[in-house]
């Protein structure tokens, strides 16, 4: 009986810990302790916001930062996933491409983009590079450890049945990577929000980043702190949908 209110229950006890933070933003914004000129109230802040979306200014801002995210991300899972696949079944691969990718990956994303801007310019092309450097690792990493983690007795099934290599990776592998695979998204999109913001800033390119640079230094604070409560939705939105993904195709999981 429990079990029915206890989600109910969380819920409400998330909204009311926010709605006291905005209390408490309300009530140091009104005494004056910090000067509204760098803190507005959330009053101000959300009337800044439902104009900018009213106008269709954030609403283009927002929707350009979710295409620099999600193709980054994109790029990030579709080539971490195949390699980290051939590293992870490929004795040959572990000994001469790891390395070789060890090199690479205490590289902060931050660090190439002088690199990025010398051959790509201020570009959206700079800043899918950047996003999708920076997000391959985890997602890399956590496929690799999928694929070297099935159970040695599968790999002895996968022998007596006379299993291919494509069959071994996609009737035994793959599944058996799926949950680290996913856990791997799940923080590559993390990273991919954080350098599409950072990329936007520094390129100049349309996006929330920009938006929220450029709201700073003309000390237009409501629409930095409405730029960055979108940044915030964007992120729990993309993580519930993650989330939702992840149950459906882990729904064998809870079946068997």
């Amino acid at each position: 009986m429990l079990h029915r209110f206890e989600r109910p229950l969380w819920f409400l006890g998330s909204v009311l810990v926010a709605l006291g933070f905005i209390g408490i933003w309300q009530i140091v914004a009104s005494s004056g302790l910090v000067s509204n000129v760098f803190l507005p109230g959330p009053d101000r802040t959300f009337r800044a916001l439902l104009a900018g979306l009213e106008s269709g200014v954030l609403t283009g801002k927002f929707f350009s930062t979710v295409q620099h995210m999600f193709y980054g991300w994109f790029i990030a899972s579709l080539i971490g996933i195949s390699l980290g696949a051939i590293i992870g079944t490929s004795r040959m691969a572990q000994v001469y491409v790891a390395p070789s990718l060890e090199l690479l990956r205490p590289l902060p994303a931050s660090a190439l983009v002088p690199v990025a801007i010398a051959f790509l310019g201020l570009s959206t092309s700079m800043v899918l590079f950047i996003i999708g450097f920076g997000a391959l690792w985890p997602m890399l990493l956590s496929t690799i450890h999928g694929f070297t983690s099935v159970e040695p007795r599968l790999n002895e099934v996968s022998r007596i049945l006379r299993l291919t290599k494509m069959q071994y990776i996609f009737k035994i592998a793959l599944p058996n990577a799926m949950p680290d695979i996913l856990a791997g998204m799940r923080l590559s999109l993390t990273v991919a929000l954080i350098l599409a913001v950072v990329g936007e800033m520094l390129s100049g390119q349309d996006g929330l980043g920009q938006w929220i640079l450029a709201s700073g230094r003309m000390f237009r604070s409501p629409d930095l702190f409405a730029g960055v409560i979108l940044l915030g939705a964007l992120g729990y939105m993309s993580a519930t949908l993650l989330t939702w993904f992840e149950q459906w195709v882990l729904r064998w999981r809870n079946e068997g």
